[in-house]
């Protein structure tokens, strides 16, 4: 019997002095793979974007309209990610 385990977490990083929350999401039990992750903007407006594992770090994979403060957290992000895997 196969089992998927399914990964999430949340984590708060200050944004221009605010602090916003990132929720995690990785349903693929492998370290290799996608992760997505949400957080909202100042209106409300709820940013959905993927990482994907790298030959060594997680990238945000680049979509259109990403906020330029999103892609500024992405060393934060990729920390968080290795941080739970490596904990599993």
């Amino acid at each position: 019997m196969y089992i998927v385990k399914n990964l999430q977490f949340t984590r708060l990083y200050k944004v221009d002095g605010y602090l916003k929350e990132f929720n995690f999401r990785k349903s693929n039990p492998s370290p290799d793979g996608r992760c997505s992750v949400d957080t909202i903007d100042a209106r409300g407006n709820r940013i959905m974007f993927f990482m994907e594992k790298t030959d060594a770090d997680w990238k945000i994979i680049p979509q259109k309209e990403l906020p330029g403060w999103v892609i500024d957290q992405e060393n934060n992000l990729q920390e968080a990610i290795s941080t739970i895997l490596e904990s599993d």
